[in-house]
């Protein structure tokens, strides 16, 4: 019988990352693009609620199927003074919500990216190229070899979207944790074990923050942080939904990455699928799953793989972030210059997003502060507390980020 998934959709102008509302979506079978089923309006964040559509049943995304364990779905995406949009192969699995951020170009405006995004399947599901085997740890001795002086989490990465050599392809501006959110949702099924996700959700992040430290690609010359070629890096896809658990995940996580003693880079975490690509010594995603499943925690997970001296370290510096976590959560009581400055940056993404409210920067973390912060946490998805933990205030601070430039690199 089948199951039933949810998706939310948000919609933002390209320009300048504010938020469109009344924006028509109108929803179908992918394969039946005429046969729209349901149509929904975005509000003056830009963004629907969720709605409940069809799935497989959980079980396919349990164990390796040959019945594909997700629901397909074509969105047309339409708003005044905006070109239109049409996302073809949505993926919504069972008991999980998949999030799909639209951004619309203003009509007139120079085209700069593919008007319309297809959606290439799960690589669980697909067929992909394996990895092409590495040494985890680079070699250090190599005049020009590392470059960064420090593990730095970047603002940005730059994902060449074909092989290396292919010079047709794309270069695409990503912020790390869309990157990361992607990656993890194009690889893994967000119905498994929490666990399991963590610790696929770290060997990508290390995989990926080894190619920044070492410089990798740049140092042979190209122009780019990393590929979406399978065989060379990770599966990234352009503009394809991402899943609310990886999302969360990702955000509590992203300033860590793995490492081994007496060795300062991230290690090059490498897995394949454990089924249709055996790779001994690293992780495999099955596997992980199971184990997952047998009550294994995220370190257990990794260490079964990669060795009793794998460890989870946190990065030095987080790049292009106007000011540092404080360190502690911020709730009522609380008071000084990191509360002035979150509340600040609340009121400058207050005006980009209407329903939110301003309050007065004052330094004092009262009740009407908790109120906004609150309405923030509902708005971006997060968990509503009204405290500022680790991923509130990194939320709120690429927020602002966002709002407050003129344009993107991208």
């Amino acid at each position: 019988m089948p199951d039933v998934g949810r998706l939310q959709t948000s919609v933002e102008s390209r320009i300048n990352n504010d938020p469109i509302p009344d924006a028509k979506i109108e929803i179908s079978y992918t394969g039946e693009p005429d046969s729209t089923f349901e149509t929904l309006t975005t509000d003056e964040s830009g963004q629907t609620g969720q709605v409940e559509l069809k799935t497989p049943a959980l079980d396919y995304s349990m164990e390796p199927s040959e019945t594909q364990p997700y629901a397909q779905y074509t969105l047309h995406i339409t708003a005044e003074g905006y070109e239109p949009v049409t996302i073809t192969g949505i993926q919504v699995l069972p008991e999980a919500t998949a999030v799909q951020d639209i951004r619309l170009m203003p009509v007139g405006a120079p085209q700069r990216w593919p008007d319309d995004i297809v959606i290439p399947a799960n690589t669980l599901f697909g067929n992909f190229p394996p990895k092409m085997e590495e040494a985890e740890i680079k070699p250090v001795r190599q005049s020009g070899e590392i470059v960064l002086s420090r593990i730095v989490v970047p603002e940005y990465v730059v994902v060449h979207d074909g092989a290396p050599t292919d010079n047709t392809a794309t270069n695409y501006y990503i912020r790390y944790k869309d990157y990361i959110k992607n990656v993890a949702s194009s690889e893994i099924y967000a119905t498994w074990p929490d666990a399991t996700i963590r610790a696929n959700v770290l060997a990508i992040m290390s995989f990926t923050m080894n190619r920044v430290y070492t410089e990798w690609y740049r140092n042979k010359g190209y122009s780019f942080t990393i590929t979406s070629s399978t065989a060379f890096d990770q599966k990234w896809s352009y503009g394809r939904n991402i899943f609310s658990n990886i999302s969360l995940i990702v955000d509590e996580m992203f300033q860590n990455y793995l490492s081994r003693p007496n060795v300062r880079q991230p290690i090059l975490t490498q897995y394949c699928d454990g089924q249709r690509v055996s790779c001994p010594n690293w992780m495999t995603q099955w596997g992980s799953k199971y184990l997952g499943d047998q009550g294994y925690s995220t370190i257990e997970i990794l260490r079964y793989y990669y060795g009793s001296d794998m460890y989870i370290n946190t990065a030095e510096e987080i790049s292009g972030i106007p000011a540092s976590w404080p360190g502690t959560n911020l709730t009522i009581g609380s008071s000084g210059s990191k509360v002035r400055q979150m509340q600040e940056q609340l009121n400058r993404i207050a005006k980009a997003y209407p329903a939110l409210m301003t309050i007065t920067a004052d330094g004092i973390y009262g009740p009407n502060t908790k109120a906004a912060v609150e309405k923030f946490q509902a708005v971006f998805g997060l968990p509503v507390t009204g405290v500022v933990d680790f991923r509130t205030w990194y939320k709120i601070s690429e927020i602002y980020v966002g709002v407050s430039r003129i344009a993107e690199l991208a």
